[in-house]
């Protein structure tokens, strides 16, 4: 006899609203915002979403942060960004490793709470300091007798490195382009595309309320993304790969190693929800705070982990189905640049067109800092989706092992 499992079904009066979103600039790897630990960076965007709303700290019920790489930070890394950033002690807070779909991840737990009642303001996003991630020295804690002592760079064992088939991500990304048939030159073109859609929007001025400066000394602030100012068209297609000698994926159209924060705040809603603040619906309205967009579905797969790039697509569907949306309902896309052709693979499955995806680039112009990319993506929707005037829009995010989040939130801007 064949089991069935059965669901009951309660109609939630909760809804969950982003209503305050600021990012850090992304920086270089070891460059000028190395000087900040991680949680410093979160704590910089935390507080930068709190003040774009005058938000009293004091009415924060949760803060959910992603961070990948934690070792050498300290307890608890959301933590230490909640109360730099000026949030009480007295407010829960928990940090989230999902690889690079922390930052997402977080989102989505915070908009959970808030449906379920649980919170009705809570703060969620990620960041990552890549720069700063330690050298680990495996074994030492027995002692050391004689011989040479290897070093394990954290970044790679925690960060980039597949820990089932103990390779490169980037060769996971190899076996995609090899199985879905996307050639060098097709990388290529995406990363310069991704790299002038970037450029494109800072000098409009599209990223300008993203972003939160960061002051480096007295005579020098950061307020613009780094690694955009690196770019020469002209040097794409000779770079050598990276990850395989008769391989496609090249410096360029790989995404960055980079360090940023990113925060978002949720307010609960009546009636259904990079650092980004969240709250209840209703709640936003009681504090006249004006939602900039409703969080609508959201859904988490996974497959084999060498697959990772092509997770999204898997995702996304579950995200459409759990809204009861089809694909031709969502207006924009924002998928993560893991490298060009992690994006092209998913456009790929889901049959969408380039001018749908990425407007204002990705994270192969951008930059990835690991544990914040998740929370970017969605912040990036929002400021697509208000620019055209468009109603619902998707974020997704391969992270590795094989798996993948996505969401839809609705424009209300």
């Amino acid at each position: 006899m064949k089991a069935v499992r059965s669901f009951s079904v309660v109609r939630n009066t909760r809804s969950a609203v982003i209503v305050a979103a600021k990012r850090t600039p992304v920086g270089l790897f070891m460059g000028k915002m190395s000087k900040y630990k991680a949680p410093e960076l979160g704590s910089i965007a935390v507080r930068a979403a709190i003040e774009s709303i005058r938000l009293d700290p004091a009415k924060i019920d949760e803060v959910v942060l992603g961070n990948v790489c934690q070792a050498g930070i300290g307890q608890n890394p959301a933590r230490q960004a909640s109360l730099a950033a000026g949030i009480p002690v007295t407010v829960p807070c928990t940090t989230i490793n999902k690889v690079c779909a922390s930052g997402l991840k977080s989102l989505v737990y915070a908009a959970q709470s808030i449906l379920l009642g649980h919170s009705n303001i809570a703060v969620a996003g990620g960041f990552e300091s890549m720069s700063n991630i330690p050298f680990y020295v495996p074994n030492y804690r027995k002692g050391h007798t004689f011989g040479n002592v290897q070093l394990l760079d954290g970044l790679a064992v925690d960060g980039l490195t597949d820990a089932y088939n103990n390779c490169a991500m980037g060769l996971c990304g190899e076996k995609t382009a090899t199985d879905l048939k996307i050639d060098r030159s097709v990388q290529d073109d995406f990363a310069i595309a991704s790299y002038e859609r970037l450029i494109a929007a800072t000098k409009a001025g599209y990223l300008a309320e993203d972003i939160v400066p960061i002051k480096i000394n007295d005579k020098e602030t950061v307020s613009e993304d780094e690694e955009q100012k690196k770019f020469v068209r002209e040097k794409m297609p000779s770079l050598k790969p990276v990850f395989s000698k008769t391989g496609t994926i090249t410096a360029g159209n790989a995404s960055k190693i980079n360090d940023g924060g990113c925060a978002l705040s949720k307010i609960t809603s009546a009636s259904r929800i990079t650092m980004k603040v969240v709250m209840e619906e209703q709640t936003a309205k009681n504090l006249h705070v004006r939602p900039l967009a409703r969080i609508v579905s959201y859904a988490d797969a996974e497959v084999e982990p060498l697959d990772f790039c092509i997770a999204p697509a898997k995702a996304a569907q579950f995200s459409l189905d759990r809204a009861g949306l089809k694909l031709k309902d969502i207006a924009f896309h924002e998928i993560n640049e893991a490298f060009a052709v992690t994006v092209l693979a998913n456009m790929k499955l889901l049959d969408l067109s380039h001018d749908q995806v990425n407007v204002h680039g990705g994270a192969v112009a951008l930059g990835h800092p690991i544990g914040m990319s998740g929370a970017r993506i969605v912040q990036s929707l929002m400021t697509v989706l208000k620019r055209h005037k468009s109603k619902y829009g998707m974020a997704s995010i391969c992270n590795g092992g094989g798996g993948s989040s996505a969401i839809i939130i609705e424009n209300l801007q």
